[in-house]
C-alpha cells in the first residue's frame, strides 16, 4: 500500500500552518498559545488566497492545539471570513477538528452560531482519519 499523501507547506506564521494537501484541500493547523489579532487575519487571508488560486472548495481546520477566540477574533472571522458573499460560488466544506481546550471549543460553537448564514458547510470530527475521510467524499 502507497504511503498517504503528503501536504506541503504553503505559509507558516505564529499562529498556524497553512498546508496545501495533494488531495486538494487545504489543511489548517492552528499552533499552540495566544495570538496577536493581525497574525490570525494574516493565515486566514493566506487561506482563503490558498482556496482560491487553487479553486478549492475544501479545508481541513485542525484546531486540537487552538486557544479561545477573543472577541475581536470571533466577530472579524464572522464578519469577514464567514461572510457568504465574500465565499466563492457554492461555497466551501470544512472538516473541523475540535480543539482539546474545552474554552476553544465553546469559542467555535459560538462563532459558528453567529454565522449561521455563513457559505461555509462544516462537520466536527475527534480525529483526523475521519476528517479527511468525509472530506474525500465532499466531491
Amino acid at each position: 500500500m502507497p504511503p498517504p499523501p503528503t501536504p506541503r507547506l504553503y505559509f507558516e506564521n505564529p499562529v498556524g500552518r497553512l498546508l496545501e494537501h495533494p488531495e486538494g484541500f487545504a489543511v489548517f493547523q492552528y499552533h499552540p498559545g495566544k495570538r496577536k489579532f493581525a497574525d490570525l487575519q494574516a493565515l486566514l487571508v493566506h487561506t482563503r488566497n490558498l482556496l482560491e488560486r487553487n479553486q478549492w472548495h475544501r479545508m481541513l481546520g485542525d484546531q486540537r492545539l487552538m486557544a479561545p477566540f477573543t472577541e475581536e477574533e470571533s466577530t472579524w472571522i464572522v464578519d469577514y471570513w464567514l461572510d457568504a458573499t465574500r465565499q466563492r460560488p457554492g461555497g466551501i466544506y470544512g472538516a473541523v477538528i475540535l480543539a482539546n481546550d474545552v474554552f476553544a471549543r465553546l469559542s467555535m460553537d459560538q462563532v459558528m452560531h453567529e454565522a449561521k448564514a455563513s457559505a461555509l458547510t462544516y462537520r466536527l470530527f475527534d480525529n483526523e482519519a475521519n476528517a479527511v475521510a468525509w472530506l474525500r467524499q465532499v466531491v
